[in-house]
Protein backbone atom coordinates (compact mmCIF):
# COMPACT_ATOMS: atom_id res chain seq x y z
CA UNK A 1 0.00 0.00 0.00
CA UNK A 2 1.29 3.55 -0.94
CA UNK A 3 2.54 5.94 1.65
CA UNK A 4 -0.94 8.53 0.74
CA UNK A 5 -3.32 5.49 0.45
CA UNK A 6 -2.38 4.68 4.19
CA UNK A 7 -3.03 8.07 5.48
CA UNK A 8 -6.52 8.37 3.47
CA UNK A 9 -7.59 4.81 5.33
CA UNK A 10 -6.91 6.49 8.94
CA UNK A 11 -9.71 7.97 10.60
CA UNK A 12 -9.27 12.02 10.48
CA UNK A 13 -8.20 13.27 13.45
CA UNK A 14 -7.57 17.18 15.17
CA UNK A 15 -5.61 18.78 17.97
CA UNK A 16 -7.43 19.88 20.69
CA UNK A 17 -5.42 21.20 23.99
CA UNK A 18 -2.19 19.19 22.62
CA UNK A 19 -4.49 15.99 22.40
CA UNK A 20 -5.11 14.17 18.91
CA UNK A 21 -8.96 13.70 18.58
CA UNK A 22 -10.11 10.82 16.39
CA UNK A 23 -13.13 11.02 14.53
CA UNK A 24 -15.71 8.16 13.58
CA UNK A 25 -18.30 6.01 15.77
CA UNK A 26 -14.84 3.78 17.36
CA UNK A 27 -13.43 7.29 18.71
CA UNK A 28 -17.02 8.56 19.98
CA UNK A 29 -17.59 4.98 21.83
CA UNK A 30 -14.29 5.38 23.48
CA UNK A 31 -14.81 8.91 24.59
CA UNK A 32 -18.45 7.80 25.71
CA UNK A 33 -16.83 5.26 27.31
CA UNK A 34 -14.36 7.64 29.23
CA UNK A 35 -17.12 10.16 30.42
CA UNK A 36 -19.09 7.58 31.89
CA UNK A 37 -16.23 6.27 34.39
CA UNK A 38 -13.90 9.59 34.76
CA UNK A 39 -16.67 12.37 34.62
CA UNK A 40 -20.34 10.95 35.13
CA UNK A 41 -19.53 7.86 37.92
CA UNK A 42 -16.61 9.51 39.65
CA UNK A 43 -18.91 12.68 40.12
CA UNK A 44 -21.84 10.63 41.05
CA UNK A 45 -24.09 12.20 38.53
CA UNK A 46 -26.49 9.48 37.94
CA UNK A 47 -29.17 11.64 36.20
CA UNK A 48 -26.50 11.44 33.36
CA UNK A 49 -25.55 7.85 33.82
CA UNK A 50 -29.04 6.81 33.18
CA UNK A 51 -29.31 9.55 29.91
CA UNK A 52 -26.23 7.55 28.91
CA UNK A 53 -28.09 4.32 28.58
CA UNK A 54 -31.15 2.92 25.43
CA UNK A 55 -33.87 2.60 27.34
CA UNK A 56 -33.38 -1.12 26.94
CA UNK A 57 -30.15 -1.19 28.44
CA UNK A 58 -28.77 -4.40 30.44
CA UNK A 59 -26.28 -3.96 32.75
CA UNK A 60 -24.75 -7.60 34.25
CA UNK A 61 -22.32 -8.24 36.94
CA UNK A 62 -20.35 -11.15 35.46
CA UNK A 63 -19.02 -12.99 39.28
CA UNK A 64 -22.69 -11.52 40.69
CA UNK A 65 -24.49 -13.52 37.66
CA UNK A 66 -26.78 -10.75 38.16
CA UNK A 67 -28.45 -8.51 35.54
CA UNK A 68 -30.46 -5.40 35.93
CA UNK A 69 -32.48 -4.05 32.91
CA UNK A 70 -33.02 -0.18 31.77
CA UNK A 71 -32.08 3.39 32.39
CA UNK A 72 -32.88 3.08 36.11
CA UNK A 73 -30.86 -0.16 36.45
CA UNK A 74 -28.18 0.96 35.14
CA UNK A 75 -28.50 3.83 37.31
CA UNK A 76 -28.92 1.40 40.46
CA UNK A 77 -25.93 -0.88 39.34
CA UNK A 78 -23.70 2.77 39.43
CA UNK A 79 -25.77 4.14 42.78
CA UNK A 80 -24.82 0.49 44.70
CA UNK A 81 -21.33 0.78 44.06
CA UNK A 82 -21.34 4.50 45.34
CA UNK A 83 -23.59 3.51 47.98
CA UNK A 84 -20.96 1.13 49.25
CA UNK A 85 -17.60 2.95 48.58
CA UNK A 86 -18.93 6.75 48.95
CA UNK A 87 -15.45 7.96 48.57
CA UNK A 88 -14.86 5.97 45.05
CA UNK A 89 -12.74 6.38 42.34
CA UNK A 90 -12.08 4.42 39.09
CA UNK A 91 -9.09 5.65 37.33
CA UNK A 92 -9.17 4.03 33.82
CA UNK A 93 -5.90 1.99 32.59
CA UNK A 94 -6.81 0.91 28.82
CA UNK A 95 -9.78 1.63 26.45
CA UNK A 96 -10.29 -0.14 23.52
CA UNK A 97 -12.97 0.58 20.73
CA UNK A 98 -15.14 -0.44 18.08
CA UNK A 99 -17.89 1.46 15.56
CA UNK A 100 -20.19 -0.89 18.13
CA UNK A 101 -18.55 -1.09 21.94
CA UNK A 102 -15.82 0.07 24.01
CA UNK A 103 -13.89 -2.15 26.61
CA UNK A 104 -12.51 -0.60 29.26
CA UNK A 105 -9.88 -1.75 31.88
CA UNK A 106 -9.59 0.22 35.34
CA UNK A 107 -8.78 0.31 38.92
CA UNK A 108 -11.43 1.23 41.37
CA UNK A 109 -10.38 2.65 44.97
CA UNK A 110 -12.67 3.08 48.13
CA UNK A 111 -13.14 2.83 51.23
CA UNK A 112 -16.25 0.33 52.10
CA UNK A 113 -18.63 2.60 54.76
CA UNK A 114 -21.47 1.85 53.03
CA UNK A 115 -23.43 -1.29 53.06
CA UNK A 116 -23.23 -3.21 49.76
CA UNK A 117 -25.85 -4.86 47.75
CA UNK A 118 -24.98 -8.16 46.40
CA UNK A 119 -27.64 -10.84 45.19
CA UNK A 120 -26.26 -13.37 48.33
CA UNK A 121 -27.02 -10.01 50.16
CA UNK A 122 -26.29 -6.51 51.89
CA UNK A 123 -22.65 -6.87 53.08
CA UNK A 124 -22.34 -4.40 56.26
CA UNK A 125 -19.25 -1.70 55.89
CA UNK A 126 -16.34 -2.91 57.17
CA UNK A 127 -14.25 0.12 56.68
CA UNK A 128 -11.68 -1.42 54.34
CA UNK A 129 -10.07 0.12 51.76
CA UNK A 130 -10.45 -1.75 48.44
CA UNK A 131 -8.53 -1.76 45.52
CA UNK A 132 -10.20 -3.42 42.40
CA UNK A 133 -9.49 -4.32 39.03
CA UNK A 134 -12.39 -4.26 36.60
CA UNK A 135 -12.97 -4.46 33.16
CA UNK A 136 -16.15 -3.35 31.53
CA UNK A 137 -17.66 -4.12 27.72
CA UNK A 138 -20.11 -1.61 26.53
CA UNK A 139 -22.00 -2.44 23.63
CA UNK A 140 -22.95 0.75 21.97
CA UNK A 141 -26.33 1.72 19.88
CA UNK A 142 -27.25 4.88 19.17
CA UNK A 143 -24.66 7.11 21.39
CA UNK A 144 -26.24 5.15 24.16
CA UNK A 145 -25.56 2.02 26.60
CA UNK A 146 -27.83 -1.00 25.10
CA UNK A 147 -25.68 -3.79 27.16
CA UNK A 148 -22.58 -3.47 29.92
CA UNK A 149 -21.20 -6.69 31.01
CA UNK A 150 -18.80 -5.83 34.58
CA UNK A 151 -16.30 -8.63 35.04
CA UNK A 152 -14.00 -8.28 38.14
CA UNK A 153 -13.02 -11.34 41.02
CA UNK A 154 -15.44 -11.19 43.56
CA UNK A 155 -13.23 -13.40 45.66
CA UNK A 156 -10.26 -10.40 45.80
CA UNK A 157 -13.46 -7.74 46.96
CA UNK A 158 -14.34 -10.04 49.75
CA UNK A 159 -10.52 -10.98 50.55
CA UNK A 160 -10.34 -7.25 50.83
CA UNK A 161 -13.33 -6.19 52.74
CA UNK A 162 -12.28 -9.55 55.51
CA UNK A 163 -14.87 -11.68 54.25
Amino acid sequence: MESSEREQTRPTSTRERGVARESGAAADNARLGRKIYEEIWNQRDFDALMRSATNDCEVTAIPFDQTLRGQSGYRQWGESWATAFPDGRVEIKRVMATDDAVVLEFIGRGTHTGPLSTPSGTIPPTGKTVELQLCDVLEIRDGGVRRARSYFDAATLMRQLGI
